[in-house]
């Protein structure tokens, strides 16, 4: 756990993180890509923390790899590259930086120290974890492989390294439905996501689907009902939902995707009003970019992925902490499933 007071003084001593108005007018440039969703005084307030993270990624040969939940001071700040799950797990093998920051949650840090084990990845808050992830472990999978002989076991990437190590392949949101398709077995088991399952049961009804019944914090809040009534209070409303909500929710939407997707839908569509079905931050990220278009209607937020800050960010830079290892030979066989997912969807250009 962090020790807030000790990482403040010591932030305090080596940098000037008061608000500096100076600073923030310097980098315009980057306000104008959230002036929308980040108001000018917040700005100056985070403007030294910006600048300070972005010098000593120079000087650390540092990247930092931003998941799109992540806040927009952290998306368009810090970033240098931003994207979903699968689209950060291609990066990781392709950076050429000695360190990784995984501006995500635990498991996606882990992803990253799997595929580059002899580089350094840290995160800035090792409390940064995952309700999939603590849904299920490599015992769980072992019981679903003894229930269903044969059958082979597609695990969403939202898990630690030991039950990647368990499978057979990853998938992500963006990728699960053609993934499925492509195994030649008739009964696949999937896991821990129940409603990623089941909706991926639907897009590929000529598999047999079978799934451990774990599920998101975020996206199983969101029910049918309430998206009823939104339709009904505000009709015209474009409803575009992540297929980690249960399927009733993904029925009442009209475009259903992952973050990437969720992102070009918008980009390509450019609704007059849009909800989006998923984390808070997706439609603060992108809102500069559309203007058009007006994100409206409510939305969950993640308490796992909230724990990223600039302040951490800065701290695991100065300090090196919280550096994720992975034991050699566990990321050795969770590699494998995570290579195959990438090596897969490449081949199916996804």
């Amino acid at each position: 756990m962090l020790d807030f007071r000790t990482m403040r003084h010591e932030l305090a001593e080596v940098y000037d993180l008061a608000p500096n108005e100076d600073l923030a007018e310097s980098m315009r440039d980057i306000h104008e890509k959230m002036d929308r969703v980040v108001p000018w005084p917040d700005f100056v307030k985070a403007a030294p923390y910006i600048a300070a993270i972005n010098k000593l990624k120079v000087e650390k040969d540092a990247v930092i790899l931003a998941h799109n939940y992540m806040t927009p001071d952290i998306y368009h700040g810090v970033a240098d590259f931003m994207g979903d799950s699968l689209q950060l797990a291609i990066k990781a093998t392709e950076v050429e930086a000695q360190t990784i920051v995984q501006c995500g949650v635990h498991f996606m840090a882990e992803t990253s120290k799997i595929l580059n084990p002899q580089k350094t990845v840290l995160i800035p808050d090792i409390e940064a974890g995952c309700s999939l992830a603590d849904s299920i472990k490599a015992s769980g999978i072992e019981q679903m492989r003894a229930q269903y002989p044969g059958a082979p076991v597609v695990t969403y990437v939202n898990t630690t390294a030991e039950e990647k190590a368990a499978s057979d392949i990853c998938c992500t949101s963006s990728n699960a439905a053609a993934i499925v398709r492509a195994l030649p077995e008739d009964t696949i088991i999937m896991a821990p996501d129940q409603y990623l399952a089941q909706n991926v049961a639907r897009e590929v009804p000529e598999k047999t689907i079978v799934w451990w019944e774990g599920s998101c914090v975020v996206h199983e809040r969101f029910t049918a009902q309430d998206l009823r009534d939104y339709k009904e209070w505000n009709p015209g409303t474009a409803i575009i939902a992540h297929p980690e909500c249960p399927p009733d929710v993904v029925d009442e939407a009209d475009f259903s995707g992952s973050t990437s997707g969720i992102i070009k839908y918008v980009m390509d569509n450019k609704p007059k009003q849009a909800l989006l079905v998923t984390e808070c931050s997706m439609a603060s990220n992108i809102s500069d970019e559309v203007p058009e278009v007006d994100f409206v209607g409510p939305c969950n937020m993640c308490p796992y992925m909230k724990k990223i800050t600039l302040e951490k960010i800065l701290w695991s830079l100065h300090s090196g902490e919280t550096e994720v290892h992975v034991d050699p030979e566990l990321g050795k066989k969770a590699r494998v499933a995570v290579e195959r997912m990438i090596d897969l969807s490449n081949k199916l250009g996804i």
